[in-house]
């Protein structure tokens, strides 16, 4: 089996821009890592150290336990999309391909093998200049399972993608996760991470502020809130807030609540004679685990629409 990717206190200086400040993190085999983060966290930059294409001021990043420059095959040993654009538009689909299995020492057959698997056959003949993104995305994927390898890395894969496509992304993914393949995948689209990846790493500020199970991520999140829905918001948030709970408004007739049962809330606003219509445990979601952990990490924060309107 794989020995995945390692990725250990890589730090990397650009100018007065400190990129990555001691990111680490493991890939697994049999496993979907979401990688995420805002925009300046070094998630490109970690990703493009990993395939050698940037070197780094301290730490390692390995590959099967070696780096990328010490691999024979490259393609045999990891897989990569970084940029679905990285392609010459005068070359059909299939050509392309051709061309990178040869440079690998790969047999033409393979090509074809690839072309059927991510759905591209009819249009493997036509120039690549004309592929829509979603498209070129599926081409890029082909590129990266070439040479079969045992760890594949994507950078925004769903991208471009139409509703089918997306569906099709998120069992793709899990099947090569499933085959025993270490798969890391970075994202901005955080339900459709939750929907693939089984492990998430979250990068802020050039390291890793949370690497856990997505499920453990979500059950953290979750913990000791509950949602209650009522015609008397501000009645009960000052019945509720009275016993110590944390009480916050989340729309017109919505409110969560922590630190107090769902049990003990029933009873409370009963005896306060407030009217509601819904109590129920709160099950936060990925976005409600990103936002949180990365409040302090976001580079640009625009205005709320409520700053706005003043």
């Amino acid at each position: 089996m794989s020995a995945g990717i390692v990725v250990a206190g890589l730090r990397k200086q650009y100018g007065a821009t400190l990129a990555l400040d001691g990111m680490s993190f493991t890939v697994r085999p049999g496993v979907v890592t979401g990688f995420v983060g805002p925009n300046g966290a070094g998630k490109s930059t970690t990703m493009r150290v990993i395939l050698g294409l940037d070197a780094v001021d301290e730490g390692t990043a390995l590959i099967e336990g070696r780096p990328y420059h010490c691999l024979r095959h490259p393609l045999n040993h990891v897989g990569s999309l970084l940029d679905a654009a990285a392609l010459h538009p005068g070359r059909s689909g299939r050509n392309h391909l051709l061309w990178l299995a040869h440079a690998q020492g790969l047999a033409a057959r393979r090509v074809d093998q690839v072309i059927e698997q991510v759905g591209l056959t009819p249009a493997a003949r036509r120039k690549a200049g004309g592929y829509s993104l979603g498209m070129r995305q599926r081409l890029g994927i082909a590129a990266a399972l070439l040479g079969d390898p045992p760890i594949i890395m994507l950078d925004e894969p769903f991208n471009g993608m139409d509703p089918d496509g997306i569906i099709w992304m998120r069992g793709f993914l899990r099947s090569l996760a499933a085959h025993g393949r270490a798969v890391l995948v970075s994202s901005h689209l955080m339900s459709e991470v939750q929907d693939t990846a089984d492990h998430l790493v979250v990068a802020g500020r050039g390291k890793a502020i949370a690497d856990s199970s997505v499920a453990d991520l979500i059950a953290a999140a979750s913990q000791n809130r509950v949602a209650l829905r009522t015609t008397a918001r501000t009645h009960a948030m000052r019945v509720l807030a009275h016993t110590g709970a944390s009480v916050a408004a989340t729309g017109r007739d919505t409110i969560t609540v922590s630190g107090l049962s769902a049990d003990r809330i029933v009873t409370l606003l009963s005896q306060s004679a407030v009217p509601f219509s819904e109590v129920s445990a709160h099950r936060a979601t990925l976005e409600d685990v990103y936002l949180e952990l990365t409040r302090e990490a976001v580079e640009f924060r625009a205005a709320t629409p409520t700053e706005v309107s003043r």
